[in-house]
Formats: structure tokens, sequence, C-alpha cells
């Protein structure tokens, strides 16, 4: 079985292209920095950093709502390439293939209006009321 979990943030904004092999495939390229595990005693926290790819809706998804520093869950397949660069060096490439990407962060109000664009973004016409800020006033108060 092949199957990768990963949480972490990304480095930077998803580079998207079109794949002109595959009909014109939306394709989206970024990198996810994943915290290890253990601290060594008087070191910082190392992180790895993760190698994605997204195709078609999800790559469309990923260049409407990710952006750099973004805390999301991905999970997909780990799968290895190998290609000849322009100097005729065999180059080795490992990364994980999108399959799903999942919010992992809190979001500020500013994100949210982001998000639900397709909704009005004044408060007196939207008739949600219904907020995080009301069901959790401040993060001391979450459960976990």
């Amino acid at each position: 079985m092949n199957k990768s979990i990963l949480l972490g943030r990304l480095t930077k904004a998803p580079e998207i292209r079109m794949s002109s092999a595959n009909n014109d495939m939306l394709i989206a390229n970024f990198t996810l920095a994943v915290n290890r595990k253990y601290v060594k005693p008087g070191e910082e926290r190392q992180a790895d950093f993760i190698n994605i790819v997204a195709y078609s809706k999800l790559a469309d998804f990923a260049n409407k709502y990710l952006r750099q520093g973004l805390q999301i869950c991905v999970c997909g397949r780990i799968q290895t390439r190998n290609y000849d660069d322009k100097n005729g060096i065999k180059r080795y490439v490992t990364e994980v293939i999108a399959e799903e990407i999942v919010f992992a962060d809190s979001f500020k109000k500013e994100d949210d209006r982001i998000l639900n664009s397709d909704k009005p973004v004044n408060t007196q016409q939207n008739t949600d009321t219904n907020t995080n800020e009301d069901i959790f006033p401040s993060e001391d108060d979450l459960p976990f």
C-alpha cells in the first residue's frame, strides 16, 4: 500500500502550469515544510521539505485557496521518477501526488472572506451569524 499523510506549511504559493501532453490538464506544484517529531536538546526543530504535485480539480483548488504559510494536510501517494537534465545528467525525483488536501489552519476573518468570496462580504447582508468566535471566544477556551 502506498499512502502518505503529511501535515505542514506551504513554503510558497503553488506554481501552476498546464500540461501540454495531457489535454491541457492543470498541474500545481508546491513544497510542504513538515516538522520532525523530535528535537535534539539545544537545537532548533528540523523540518523536511516535501514536493507535492496536484492535478486537475485539486490543482485548481490549490491555485485558488493555497498560499505561503498556510497549514494543510495532504493525503496522497509517493511517486519516484527520473529524467535527464539539459547537461545529460540523470536526475531522480521523489514527490507526493496529492489525492486530498484539507485545511489545518485556523482562519482569520480576512482568510474567511477570501474562501467565501461568492458570499456577500457585507455582514449586514450575510444571514449566517454563527462564527467561530461565537463558539470559541478565544483560543484558551478550546477543548484540546
